[in-house]
């Protein structure tokens, strides 16, 4: 059996997440201190016990959700659970960070202080009320391509995220988005929603943010990974570091092509996934596309046991 761990993006957040982990697991509780260290602040008490709108601001929940994953991941080991049973690493948007940390890419401490500075960059790119995103449901990703070329109108409007077959979030200017759902209804959209996200992600519009990444990443120490990475803008595998480097830089003005991503490690062979982290998103999207892939979610201490278990068994 083929396996591989992906990690989730913003949205999967949560009050208290990584809370069990952390008291259950010397090491797990070890890796929220590390964030904390590198941040400067007890980034943990906020996750644990604070207000989920201050969570939820992009700045916070991007090195928080990788925080969560990577105690996941460090519980796991714990319970002799390694990457040598893995044939690839991925993640939904920033999860990529927490998917390269994971496989000894880059530091826990790096990846806090990168993941910091991403999401300060990308609320930064556009202000408040100027950009928006909405997912269209039902419609695949061409049509949506048509829909978003139809509602630019002059303005920016491109696919995001290429979720699942049925599921594509357009980005852009709040005026071209709300364009994108009207015209998406006509076109048989069975939901067009608009997002309650604070910036344009994944379009041209963060340009600023991807500029803003170049000079972070410049002075981080990029490890070749343990396993291979299946990168949110290629939809394949890469170990490169130079390459990695340069694709992170990529990733933020550049759709997440999830679908493809699954697609790819189906087509090579994996017929297990582990959502290793908070909430179970992804598995939802990775049945919608290749439905012969088991999925599994690894984000409390019962998950990180039942799984050890199911490798032993």
């Amino acid at each position: 059996m083929s396996r591989a761990f992906v990690f989730p993006g913003q949205g999967a957040q949560a009050i208290g997440m990584g809370k069990a982990l952390a008291e259950a697991y010397p090491a797990a509780r070890a890796v929220f201190d590390e964030v904390d260290e590198a941040l400067g602040e007890r980034l943990s008490a906020l996750i644990w016990d604070g207000d989920i709108e201050t969570l939820t601001l992009t700045q916070n929940a991007q090195p928080a959700l990788m925080a969560t994953s990577l105690a996941a991941m460090k519980a796991l080991h714990a319970e002799g659970v390694g990457l040598d049973k893995v044939s690839f690493v991925a993640g939904h948007s920033l999860g990529e960070y927490s998917a390269l940390a994971a496989a000894q890419s880059i530091t826990i401490a790096d990846t806090a202080r990168l993941l910091r500075a991403r999401g300060l960059a990308m609320q930064a790119a556009v202000p408040v009320g100027e950009g928006a995103m909405a997912a269209l449901l039902g419609l695949d990703l061409k049509t949506v391509r048509e829909v978003a070329t139809e509602a630019a109108q002059g303005d920016v409007c491109a696919a995001a995220n290429d979720n699942d077959p049925a599921q594509v979030v357009v980005s852009g200017h709040k005026a071209a988005v709300e364009r994108a759902v009207e015209i998406a209804k006509t076109k048989g959209a069975k939901r067009a929603v608009i997002l309650p996200v604070s910036a344009p992600f994944h379009c041209a519009l963060m340009e600023p943010a991807a500029r803003a990444m170049a000079d972070a990443l410049d002075d981080v120490d990029i490890q070749k990974p343990v396993v291979p990475l299946v990168a949110n803008v290629l939809a394949e595998p890469v170990s490169d570091p130079s390459r990695i480097r340069s694709l992170l830089v990529e990733q933020v003005t550049h759709a997440v092509r999830w679908r493809e991503s699954v697609a790819h490690m189906a087509g090579d062979g994996v017929t297990e996934i582990w959502e290793i982290g908070a909430g179970k998103a992804l598995s939802g999207m990775i049945r919608r596309i290749e439905r012969s892939i088991a999925t599994r979610a690894v984000g409390t201490p019962d998950e990180v046991k039942a799984a050890a278990e199911s490798l032993a068994g």
